[in-house]
């Protein structure tokens, strides 16, 4: 057997290692439509981290306000983005039984749906942020610039909404490189405008973390015009129009984002609880989480790039009705997503003392995030498998399953691990830094946790006939 089939070899539905010509071409088809999202993901990771040392510059309480807009964000988007994950789903099912008016069918309903969510988190947000603030977990030094910070965001969410659809729609048929330069420029949009308005430069005035949200906004709003412009192009395979509703395509959106709606409500919930919990510790704890989670993020963010692409070509393959195709799309993406962990773990623990530096110069917060960062290896083989599998998972539409599975793990046993971690086991052993690693050493049992229950559902098979419309 040679190199190739030693480490990428993947076997059939019978259990035959499957010929290498195939392979290859299996393995190139994954990676044209990965490595777009892969590298969008990265960038976006550094750019964010780049936004993060920005606003690093106005203090650790700057840092711990505008990372405490995070979650509650991420609730406020939970049902357009559950919506996203039935367009993606439907639209590559579509794709792969080739019909086209169907899935501009779907795009143009989506396109309707999100619209009306997009106006109403709108408004809860703008009118709910204090009350959403001091949830999270805000305290006094961080209370006033979260609620200006997000009262701000808010404005543009849904300009958020359309830009999430249409990407969504543009990576279920494999034109991840679209959604790849779209928030590429967005985010460099971001940061180039963080630059003028947080300090006040080019005659600007200094507008601290209301400055990043603007910027925020402003990137937002190039990145809905940008994906729209993709879909008004003459020769595109969407076609933007008035949308017609059948009910074949809401029910096919409705059951895949019913489950989706509830896997992201149990993780933003279990996310806002962790939050809180880590906030209670302190400034400067949760100050190193946030850096600790900007850093691991570019890890996650690649972990999520070749999820987009099991997620586009199982759901491809089961429209043309090529379960085989299916199943081995999902291990290649495991098997692409073990080579890309392994070697990012290497530079996070090689370069944990100098990426700390980037962010602050405070030695109680740089020996925090160092330490975390021990940890946070460990994990990030289980986390990107089940990253893969929950995306591969999405593209069959078993969104039910993912949601159990993240009640289960993210809502219920995780925040319990971090409450027990950063409060009776630290006043136990107070000089162990138990309340800063805590909180991953929580997140790693939690990945293997779920990776090891997502990888034995693929193995069972029963996502493989699943029906969506």
């Amino acid at each position: 057997m040679d190199i190739f089939q030693k480490l990428c070899g993947i076997k059939d539905q019978d259990g035959r290692p499957i010929e290498n010509s195939r392979l290859r071409a299996m393995y190139a088809q994954n990676l044209n439509i990965a490595w777009p999202s892969t590298i969008e993901g990265a960038l976006l990771s550094i750019i964010g981290s780049i936004d993060t040392m920005m606003v690093g510059t106005l203090g650790p309480a700057a840092i711990a306000a505008v990372g405490l807009t995070n979650q509650p964000r991420m609730i406020l988007l939970i049902c357009a983005q559950a919506l996203c994950v039935g367009t993606t789903a439907l639209c590559a099912r579509r794709k792969g039984a080739d019909d086209r008016a169907a899935a501009n069918s779907c795009l143009n309903q989506s396109l309707a749906l999100v619209t009306v969510l997009g106006v109403i988190i709108t408004l809860i947000g703008c009118f709910g942020a204090e009350p959403f603030m001091r949830i999270a977990g805000a305290n006094e030094d961080t209370l006033e610039m979260s609620v200006a910070y997000f009262r701000i965001i808010c404005m543009g969410l849904l300009l958020n909404c359309w830009s999430l659809c249409i990407c969504a729609a543009m990576r279920a048929i494999g034109k991840t490189r679209v959604t790849m330069i779209t928030n590429i420029t967005a985010n460099l949009v971001n940061v180039c405008l963080n630059y003028i308005l947080i300090n006040g430069k080019l005659g600007f005035p200094r507008m601290g973390v209301r400055g990043a949200a603007i910027a925020t906004v402003c990137g937002t709003a190039v990145s809905c015009l940008m994906a729209a412009s993709f879909v008004c192009r003459s020769g595109g395979y969407y076609r933007l129009a008035l949308p017609k509703f059948d009910r074949a395509t809401l029910k096919g959106l409705f059951s895949v984002g019913s489950s989706s709606i509830a896997e992201s409500a149990f993780l933003r919930v279990g996310f806002l609880i962790n939050s809180r919990l880590i906030a209670g510790v302190g400034t400067n704890a949760f100050a190193a989480y946030q850096i600790v989670s900007q850093v691991t993020s570019l890890s996650f963010t690649l972990g999520d790039g070749i999820a987009t692409a099991g997620t586009s070509l199982v759901g491809q393959s089961l429209g043309a009705k090529r379960k085989d195709l299916a199943r081995a799309h999902t291990y290649i993406s495991r098997r692409i997503s073990i080579f890309a962990s392994i070697g990012l773990m290497l530079v996070i623990f090689l370069l944990r003392r100098q990426l700390a530096l980037l962010f602050t110069t405070d030695e109680e917060i740089i020996l925090g995030v160092t330490l975390s960062f021990y940890v946070v290896i460990v994990g990030m083989l289980p986390q990107n498998g089940r990253v893969v599998f929950s995306g591969c998972l999405r593209g069959a539409g078993d969104t039910r399953y993912v949601a159990m599975v993240a009640l289960a793990s993210v809502a219920v046993l995780r925040p319990i691990l971090t409450y027990l971690f950063c409060y009776p086991l630290n006043s136990l052993l107070p000089g162990l830094h138990i309340a800063v690693m805590g909180p991953w050493i929580a997140f790693v049992i939690d990945a293997f946790l779920r990776n090891g229950l997502l990888l034995r559902r693929i193995r069972q098979g029963k996502w493989l006939d699943i029906r969506l419309s």
